[in-house]
């Protein structure tokens, strides 16, 4: 039987939609397991300036369906040097907290295994991201939603883009990772999606323009990922005024929205699924690992994995939207 009888929670890097229905399993499965809640405010900046409040089964009532987090999120310089961990760490002894789970992103789990290897102290992991570029995992939180919220707007501009038969170039979010680019665009009917992933093997613009994206449409909508490999949609735009004047071009920039929102029901699911598991690892002494999805399984990986190993874009999805472009 497992030595822990308090857990701490927290929820640290960019919100995701889900995090909520997450720190709501977490708490309550621990409760259900006869564990004590303590939950830190604004993520590991919480454990340096010790906002640490106990949580009961009431704290969670009514956010399963809330978007952002309650537990509010930071960025945390002090959390990147080893005083500031030390700092941290006599938080937790004080609040007599045995081991955390941390929902976040990959800075966020880089942050957690660092944490975990100086300290010998337990940490589960959740991926909370809606860039889902986590390795080890189908899915991560806040993605399906934020992908459903691109979805809507893409929708929206499109009835704009075909009153005035003009090319869109519409970015969001997803950082170096292009998921949310390329089922975004297959979701919407969009003609093509340039992503970081193959940016260096081809030209997706030009290649774009030389299959001659418009013979059969009069209006077109490309959806770009935010990236340095790139260049976001200003960049396209940019190129596409100077090399193909021809083109009434337009750039609309999804930005926080994709963030925002209630989560959707495979949020939640997914979220609450993720959560209770998080307590059936620790109390199965697990450490140091992230839990994901695959195959509608629920799966253990260890942080080095899930931060270190590039996640795959699936390269049919690449030829399904080309096909159903024309």
């Amino acid at each position: 039987m497992s030595a822990i009888k308090c857990v701490g929670i927290l929820t640290s890097g960019g919100d995701a939609p889900g995090m909520n229905a997450a720190v709501r399993a977490v708490t309550r499965a621990a409760i259900y397991n006869g564990l004590k809640v303590k939950a830190i405010y604004r993520g590991y900046k919480g454990l340096i300036t010790d906002e640490i409040e106990e949580f009961k089964t009431q704290n969670v009532s009514n956010i399963i369906g809330r978007g952002g987090t309650i537990l509010k999120t930071a960025r945390c310089k002090e959390f990147m040097t080893p005083e500031g961990r030390m700092q941290a760490y006599e938080t937790i002894k004080k609040h007599d907290i045995d081991a955390l789970v941390c929902i976040g992103g990959d800075g966020s789990l880089t942050g957690a295994r660092i944490f975990a290897s100086e300290f010998n102290f337990p940490i589960v992991g959740l991926p909370g991201t809606i860039d889902n570029d986590l390795f080890g995992t189908d899915s991560t939180i806040g993605y399906d939603t934020a992908l459903n919220t691109i979805m809507d707007a893409v929708d929206k501009i499109r009835d704009t883009a075909t009153s005035h038969e003009r090319l869109f170039f519409i970015e969001v979010m997803g950082r170096d990772a292009g998921f949310l680019a390329l089922n975004g665009a297959i979701a919407t009917g969009c003609e093509a999606a340039i992503i970081p992933e193959i940016a260096t093997e081809t030209d997706q613009l030009g290649e774009l323009i030389s299959q001659g994206f418009r013979k059969s449409k009069n209006s077109s909508i490309v959806l770009v990922a935010e990236s340095p490999i790139t260049g976001g949609a200003i960049a396209m735009a940019e190129r596409v005024k100077n090399e193909y004047p021809q083109y009434d071009v337009r750039v609309t920039i999804l930005g926080h929205i994709q963030r925002g929102g209630s989560p959707s029901a495979f949020d939640r699911i997914l979220a609450s699924r993720m959560g209770a598991a998080a307590i059936d690892a620790l109390l199965d002494d697990q450490r140091n690992v992230m839990i994901g999805v695959e195959n509608d399984q629920i799966v253990y990986v260890p942080f080095n994995k899930a931060i270190k190993n590039d996640k795959p874009i699936n390269r049919e999805l690449l030829n399904t939207l080309r096909i159903l472009s024309i």
